[in-house]
Formats: structure tokens, sequence, C-alpha cells
């Protein structure tokens, strides 16, 4: 699975911002429908899967408004019954009750637990836990609210924001029982889960990714050696 850096470099719909256009688990790869032919390789190549070219409640930032798990997908409450219908192919769908709505920015999960933003309700954090399959905490990382953009989990490491404090970093640890590290994307972002796709087959990150990043990426997500 391994292969050259730059080849796990690249744009979706344009951007390096690929966490927010698409979503990956470990049973699913969904992309907006501008997605490269030469994106929607690479992402198989790395990934494992042939990406599904889907929308969310008409828009392209799919990873913004889904999060998902091998157990199913959670979704915008702004998410059609379409949307539900064409994600429940891959387990169970269910759209996040609440104000909250962008399911993907305030969620970060893998297939053993979920960790969420503060603010969401206990109904929202039942309909997380109920949907994935998982463990559910309130959280913060880097002290924001957006714990899905702030970093990126599989079910083999964890990858964070650099300013991560040593009781979030305790808190994940304990959670997730996972080893965590912190880094940034795209030449110095610190919003980790919004520049890179990745499941225990592989990754990929967005464009802009420095080689040091690429490397810090590849042992906190358990890819080196």
């Amino acid at each position: 699975m391994q292969a050259n850096g730059s080849d796990k470099r690249l744009k979706i719909a344009g951007s390096a911002l690929l966490g927010v256009f698409a979503c990956c688990t470990e049973a699913a790869v969904l992309v907006p429908f501008e997605t490269s032919a030469g994106a929607m390789r690479a992402l198989e190549r790395h990934l494992g899967f042939e990406p599904v070219k889907t929308t969310v409640a008409g828009s392209s930032v799919i990873g913004s408004l889904v999060c998902g798990n091998s157990s199913g997908f959670i979704l915008t409450p702004h998410a059609s019954d379409e949307d539900l219908a064409n994600l429940s192919a891959f387990g169970r769908a269910a759209r996040l009750p609440g104000k909250i709505s962008a399911a993907g920015n305030v969620i970060l999960a893998n297939d053993t637990a979920a960790m969420v933003h503060p603010g969401l309700s206990d109904r929202a954090c039942e309909a997380v836990s109920k949907t994935l399959g998982v463990e559910v905490r309130r959280g913060t990382i880097g002290g924001l609210k957006t714990v899905g953009m702030t970093s990126a989990v599989t079910n083999r490491g964890i990858l964070v924001h650099p300013r991560l404090a040593e009781t979030e970093l305790a808190e994940l640890e304990d959670l997730f029982g996972l080893p965590v590290d912190v880094g940034t994307v795209n030449f110095g972002s610190p919003l980790v889960g919004s520049g890179i796709l990745a499941n225990s087959r592989g990754y990929v990150a967005g464009d802009e990714t420095t080689g040091p990043e690429l490397g810090r990426i590849e042992d906190a997500l358990g890819f080196m050696g």
C-alpha cells in the first residue's frame, strides 16, 4: 500500500481540504461529484474502496456534513430522505438531532468511540452512539469544539491539533485506547481533520502537505515500517 509521498497528496473538488469535501471509513469513501478521475484512482488505491460520488443535503462539503464508521453514518439534520436511503447501503444512517448541523465537523469517531462537540444535546449524543455503535463523550481538542476538523482518527491511531492540552490528551487516550500524536497538514494547518482522509488501510492528504507532515501522519496513524 505504500507509495511515494506525492502520490498520496491530492485535491478533491479543487481543494486541499480533503476532510471538508469527503468522508472515509473502514467501509466506504464518499466524495463529491466534481472529484477528478485521478483523485478517484488515488483514493481507491490508498483507502481500499472505489469512492462513491454523492451529495448530502444538496451540498458537496460531504466531510463537514457527515461522520461515519463501519456501522453507518450520522448526517446533518438537513439531510434528505434520499440521502439516508443512499447511505443505508453502508449500515445505519440517521440525522443528527438539534441545531448543530455540521456533523462531520463536530464528531470524531472510529469503530469503537466518538468524541463530540460539548454543546451536543443528550439526544444528539444518543443518536451518535446508537447509529455508530460507539461510546460517546463530549470534549474539546486544542480548546476547539469542532473536534471532527481538529483531528483524524482510525482504528490504529489519532493525529490531532498541535495545541492539544494534557487533559485533552488523557481524555482521548482513555476514550479511544489508541496512541495520540500531534501534527499539521497542508503546510502548517493545525486543523488536521480538514486535510486528511484515512482508515486502517491507508491515507491521503491535501496536496499542500509537506514531506515532514506526511511522515508525522504515517507515524501517528500506524503506517511506518
